[in-house]
């Protein structure tokens, strides 16, 4: 048995914002921790507040002199034209806003915190990671910071160097991928919808061995993520047999998100979860992308729910059903609205359908490949 799995979240994220027309002006993480204690799923010997990470401490990836532009641009409000040519400071997709220091570096502060705990067998969530695009010297697709990156880095400065890392976002991972690319100690698997930004992530793409880059076509449903689970990950898992197994759960791969044109239910989220948790003592699970806020809450709550073995109810509390109301976005894109199923319950309807030949053959590509693709140590 492992100890009770521990969240890892911050006020910091209930109102703070990259502006009110990013699609990152949502709340997502607050409404994660509302949703989970409207539920009664989230005690306090449960939950870690997460510390800031100092720049001294993040270091242990990013360069100095990025962490200091980065801290310069939040003191002052602004970027000089020099600035963000060189570190993708004061852009659209990184702007300058009030936290834009403080905030990140408390999700590289959560992610170095789960590192440091899961030293010892353990189980730890959090939703405030997963910014996995950021790079060692330049903010990059929404990401001041690579707090995944910095997790694993803390697991093997705290002596488990085999990782596993899973990555189900809609985006490819190519942040994460960039750090451990040829690390002959790292499996990298990532599912990801092709001809998206960041454009990466090719199903040719070994990262010099250690890469798993699965794209998919858009529309991609619960029963082809099913066999994709099955049939490629689980078994490189059980190949592999990493020490510690690290997963982004981004929430944007759902069909009502913003930002991707696939179309999964929050089932197929929790599904995997569930199937993984069993391969590993040592347990890390990330947020990541998600950019509806009537899925996202919903979607991470039942991470956390499924992490405990809680029983998901058929309808919501009214008090989880009037933070879901309370919701609204303004941002662009701009999402639908709300359909009564988002307001009032945590599950999807599932959304199964036929797996289509081409997933089944990509399946099978990396089926063939994997023997190649594994390690030196793995053979």
């Amino acid at each position: 048995m492992t100890p009770t799995p521990v969240f890892i979240g911050a006020e910091i994220y209930r109102h703070s914002t990259y502006g009110s027309w990013h699609p990152l002006s949502i709340p997502r993480v607050s409404t994660a921790m509302d949703l989970s204690r409207a539920l009664g799923w989230l005690n306090r010997t449960q939950y870690r507040t997460s510390p800031r990470a100092k720049a001294e401490a993040l270091t242990l990836w990013h360069d100095p002199g990025y962490l200091e532009a980065l801290q310069a641009a939040e003191a002052a409000g602004d970027v000089s034209d020099e600035v963000r040519k060189r570190y993708n400071l004061g852009t659209p997709s990184n702007p300058v806003f009030a936290e834009m220091f403080r905030r990140p570096a408390t999700a590289a502060g959560g992610s170095m915190l789960a590192g440091a705990l899961l030293a010892e067998p353990g189980t730890v969530y959090h939703p405030a990671g997963g910014t996995h695009h950021g790079l060692r010297d330049r903010a990059n697709g929404f990401c001041y910071l690579n707090d995944p990156v910095l997790a694993m880095l803390s697991l093997r400065r705290a002596g488990i160097h085999r990782l596993a890392y899973i990555d189900i976002d809609a985006h490819h991972c190519d942040g994460v991928e960039t750090a451990f690319a040829g690390d002959p100690d790292i499996l990298l698997v990532s599912v990801h919808e092709e001809r998206r930004w960041p454009f990466t992530g090719a199903l040719e793409d070994t990262a010099g061995g250690s890469s798993l880059n699965l794209p998919v076509p858009r529309g991609f449903n619960d029963s082809e993520m099913a066999l994709i689970r099955e049939d490629l990950i689980l078994p490189a898992l059980e190949t592999f047999a990493p020490d510690a197994i690290v997963v982004q759960c981004g929430a944007d791969a759902v069909e009502e998100d913003p930002l991707s044109r696939l179309a999964l239910s929050n089932n197929a989220h929790w599904e995997f979860i569930a199937a993984i948790q069993p391969f590993t003592d040592r347990f890390l699970v990330l947020g990541g992308g998600g950019y509806n806020p009537w899925t996202v809450g919903r979607l991470w709550a039942g991470v956390w729910a499924t992490m405990n073995g809680f029983e998901i109810p058929h309808r919501l509390p009214e008090t989880a059903i009037g933070i879901q109301r309370e919701l609204s976005w303004r941002g662009k894109p701009r999402a639908p609205e709300p359909s009564q199923e988002l307001l009032t319950t945590l599950r999807d309807t599932p959304r199964l359908g036929n797996v289509r030949q081409d997933i089944r053959d990509r399946i099978a590509v990396l089926r063939t490949r994997f023997h190649d693709l594994k390690p030196v140590s793995m053979v």
